[in-house]
């Protein structure tokens, strides 16, 4: 069974009705909306998705650890340090994402909805980091929840019951609204924070280093992040709107999968792993590296067979040929988030044992193997080609971490 920390069945509750919340709304959309709307929603949240990780420099990979390692009586100015180095970022990177729109990447009637929702998921998704380092999981949970799923939820029913909100601004105004309140809800276990270190000056220093470390990440993010935004262009490019609309209801269904296991089980057992490594503790760390093999091996097992054999009667439900034509997309799909998932095991523990340069260069090859899958497929696969490619990009990862992960693992 999948092992959790307190409060296990109120935390599964929240991930399974996230989970399922994810997949109503998908399914909805592609049944009530067109194909090209469908396609549009795809490209704008896998750009809002890539520009997050430039937004946040992958600065909390520097920040969360020393977050975790510091006495409570410095978080607040820790957490200060950190937002300075954000709002650099958004001055100087915010100008830059006009040129989506200027080059005609996305339509110039998106960016009303592309910069709020831009700024307001960066806030909550550093929040939600924060509660769970902060050892607040039931919160975290909740907060998940209202922002990735009780919304779509409740716009999912609002568009099936009146005709006259099937449309993309509705989905985005929801969107909107749900990240702002849950970012609202995140900050009230936060308030208990020790605030005397505030009146600390900045230390530029450790955000130097922050930068320093926190670069090579992000340049690595940024080539592993490409693949889930460059394959939508790429299919569009290639194959057109309607068999990006089915890609984009199929990585939907795969993405919810992720996010059920990154919510229930790595982000409750990362914390407990960087604990074992950051004391030196072998055998902890191995004892914490099995349950999380165990957990990850049993969920994404599951989790990918129940959404393999839930949509394929639920794309037939949608009576709309685009997606049961191109349903051969599916299972590279799901083998590409199945493959993803059990890249985390090895990633989490070489990041925890700060073997980051192992993680670095595999990210950066990442977007190499996968332009050349592309290459190599096309002639062959057809409109799978570029799902195709991003599976053989995560089985790189997969072989290169835990080989890595072998060859660097802690002795007894």
């Amino acid at each position: 069974m999948l092992s959790f920390l307190p409060g296990p069945v109120l935390n599964v509750g929240l991930r399974g009705l996230t989970l399922v919340s994810k997949f109503l709304l998908i399914f909805v959309l592609a049944k009530l909306l067109t194909p090209a709307e469908v396609a549009l929603y795809g490209l704008l949240t896998a750009t809002i998705a890539y520009a997050l990780m430039a937004l946040g420099l992958d600065f909390y990979t520097y920040a969360t650890r020393d977050l975790i390692a510091a006495d409570r009586s410095r978080w607040a100015g820790i957490l200060r340090d950190q937002g300075v180095v954000y709002l650099v970022a958004y001055a100087l990177l915010l100008p830059l994402f006009l040129l989506l729109f200027s080059q005609g990447l996305l339509p110039w009637s998106m960016a009303l909805w592309f910069f709020p929702l831009l700024a307001v998921e960066h806030l909550a998704q550093e929040l939600n980091r924060l509660l769970i380092a902060t050892s607040e999981p039931l919160w975290a949970s909740v907060v998940l929840f209202l922002r990735s799923g009780l919304w779509a939820v409740l716009i999912a029913a609002c568009m099936w019951l009146i005709p006259e909100s099937r449309n993309l601004g509705t989905v985005f105004g929801a969107w909107l609204l749900s990240a702002t309140m849950a970012c609202l809800l995140a900050l009230w276990p936060l308030r208990r924070i020790d605030r005397q270190s505030l009146r600390t000056s900045i230390n530029w220093a450790w955000i130097r280093r922050g930068i320093k470390v926190a670069l090579p990440f992000l340049l690595a993010t940024l080539c592993l992040r490409a693949l889930s935004t460059a394959d939508r262009y790429l299919i569009e490019w290639f194959d057109g709107v309607e068999v990006l609309a089915a890609y984009v209801l199929f990585t939907g269904i795969a993405s919810a999968v992720m996010s059920f296991m990154d919510a229930s089980v790595f982000s409750f057992q990362y914390p407990k792993l960087l604990a074992a490594a950051n004391q030196q503790d072998p055998n902890r760390f191995r004892l914490e590296m099995k349950r999380l093999w165990n957990n990850t091996l049993i969920g994404t097992v599951l989790l990918t067979l129940t959404a393999y054999l839930l949509a394929q009667p639920l794309v037939q439900w949608l009576d709309r040929p685009v997606y049961s034509e191109h349903l051969g997309l599916l299972p590279w799909t799901l083998l590409a988030v199945a493959l993803t998932s059990f890249s985390m095991v090895p990633h989490y523990a070489l990041y925890a044992r700060h073997r980051d340069r192992f993680i670095v260069f595999s990210h950066l090859a990442a977007l190499p193997v996968f332009l050349a899958g592309v290459w190599l497929f096309r002639s062959t696969l057809g409109e799978s080609t570029v799902a195709a490619a991003v599976a053989a990009s995560f089985a790189f990862l997969l072989l290169f971490k835990l080989v890595a992960y072998l060859q660097t693992r802690p002795q007894a």
